[in-house]
């Protein structure tokens, strides 16, 4: 069975979005742009030619890429899931435990993180560290300048 991806109806829309613009614009600019550089003459000379045939690849390789993702896509939307344990779409409010600062940070599908945003992905650390947790417990993140330690304060599930 083939793997599957879990995202949100937003990501799928995102990556659909982003096929879109591929097909419809800039690859259609890319041949104009390939057969602009043709018309300039010896191809062994040619970086315009080049450049756009790298674009081209580049263009291809993106569209394999979201296809795939696409096609794999396990859509599941954080408003319908009943949960008080931290999983896939939860907003998650926790309190680091040597500053108290609170923090806020959404599980989401690979394609989807933004950390800036406070999406994280279902594969980041602190993610992992996450899964299963409850309301009241303790999570513990290894990172590269030692184990940050959380108290999980507030589960959500809610549209996103």
């Amino acid at each position: 069975m083939a793997q599957r991806f879990p995202m949100t109806p937003a990501g799928l829309q995102q990556l659909r979005s982003e096929l879109k613009q591929i097909k419809e614009v800039d690859r259609p600019q890319n041949v104009k742009d390939i057969e602009t550089a043709l018309g300039h003459g010896d191809l062994r000379e040619n970086a315009e030619y080049h450049a756009a045939k790298d674009r081209q690849a580049e263009l291809a390789a993106r569209m394999a890429y979201l296809e795939g993702r696409i096609g794999h896509a396990q859509v599941i939307d954080p408003a319908s899931i009943e949960s008080d344990s931290i999983g896939f779409g939860a907003t998650v409010t926790l309190t680091d435990m040597d500053t108290d600062e609170e923090v806020v940070y959404v599980l989401v599908g690979e394609t989807e993180s933004d950390v800036k945003a406070g999406r994280i992905s279902i594969a980041a650390p602190i993610a992992r560290a996450m899964l299963g947790k409850r309301e009241g417990d303790d999570v513990t993140v290894q990172l590269p300048k030692g184990d940050r330690e959380y108290e999980v304060v507030k589960i959500e599930y809610k549209p996103l």
